[in-house]
């Protein structure tokens, strides 16, 4: 079926009306009305080419809310009207290693992205969520248990919540423990509402002396200035865990060094170039560790969602229409958004 979304023809053009077809359900299939689409900096990146293998036309958008329209013979979990999601996968290989343990992220034969991934429906790469309908494996579809009125916002938590959730959930986070969240912007923000869910003791920092009371609003107990030397050496050897939101180079023994023994840095933004090279010792005299962490198993962002909506947690956002995505990600480079921005899917 012929559908509208949004997408570019080429890196150096602009987002614009396109018409996509989309798959009828197969057996295992959930079609789904999308209401709502998260833009994600990803998304930028992937347009624009600035990640290596962008397939034209690229429609992005890979945090969706929507409604089943339809279901094929063999969907069991899912049925028309219900409220579901969809996140940065729409496919795995089900038989490696990763798979089998509910890591579908990490799949050894490479995860299949919610667009510009492989698949057999025209034109040969997975389209996103800038559209008006996506149909997807049950397997890869989530419940949404938030109440009709948060559902714009619960649309970024299919990669900003989950990016952040997981690892927070991975090294344990909770009461006793105190945390490190670096950045406050998309996925920073998050990740200071998730961790003060979780009951742990949370520290913001930030460049910024303006996002304090921000920081404060969003759940953490205490802010630091990152620039702010004194303030940094005062926080040396505290932490059981920072998570470093931020996606541009920088000083990671800033931050390792803020660190308990045996605690973790856990980077989940991916710079454009390189962050300069640690300081060993500094790792090695605490056994320290820097760590990464992709999204989220599809089980585990149901468990992420599911929290969220038992705790009120949804991410704070500014609605757009489909046509002023590309003013959107001229804004979103400038930081001017807080913290996330969703195209109401009506607009398209």
């Amino acid at each position: 079926m012929t559908i509208k979304a949004w997408g570019a023809h080429a890196a150096d053009k602009p987002i614009v009306a396109l018409d996509i077809e989309r798959r009828a359900p197969g057996p295992r299939d959930v079609q789904i009305e999308i209401a709502y689409c998260g833009i994600c900096h990803s998304d930028l990146h992937t347009v624009r080419a600035e990640w290596a293998g962008t397939l034209y036309p690229c429609v992005p958008g890979h945090e969706i809310v929507g409604h089943v329209s339809a279901v094929g013979v063999e969907v069991s979990g899912f049925k028309v009207g219900d409220t579901v999601g969809v996140g940065c996968m729409v496919g795995s290989c089900r038989h490696c290693a990763a798979c089998g343990e509910g890591l579908e992220q990490y799949c050894e034969q490479g995860m299949v992205g919610t667009y510009n991934g492989p698949t057999a429906d025209a034109p040969g790469h997975t389209l996103g969520g800038y559209s008006q309908r996506i149909v997807v494996d049950q397997d890869f579809v989530l419940r949404v248990h938030h109440p009709k009125e948060q559902l714009a916002a619960v649309a970024p938590l299919l990669c900003a919540g989950i990016t952040t959730y997981s690892p927070l959930r991975h090294w344990n986070v909770g009461p006793g423990k105190k945390v490190g969240i670096v950045g406050i912007g998309g996925l920073g923000h998050m990740g200071i509402k998730i961790a003060h869910a979780m009951g742990a003791r949370v520290v913001a920092f930030t460049t910024s002396e303006s996002k304090r009371a921000e920081a404060h609003g969003l759940g953490a107990d205490e802010v630091v200035i990152s620039r702010d030397a004194a303030q940094m050496k005062a926080q040396r050897n505290s932490f059981d865990f920072i998570l470093d939101t931020v996606a541009a180079s920088h000083d990671l023994d800033a931050f390792s060094s803020l660190l308990k023994r045996d605690g973790t840095l856990c980077l989940v933004g991916v710079p454009e170039h390189a962050h300069p090279s640690p300081n060993i010792g500094n790792l090695i005299f605490k056994r320290r560790a820097i760590a990464g962490s992709l999204i989220g198993g599809i089980k585990e962002t149901q468990e992420m969602l599911d929290f969220c909506a038992e705790h009120g947690i949804v991410a704070d956002i500014e609605m757009v229409r489909a046509q002023d995505i590309d003013a959107a990600y001229e804004r979103m480079l400038r930081s001017d958004v807080k913290y996330r921005f969703v195209i109401d899917a009506a607009t398209m």
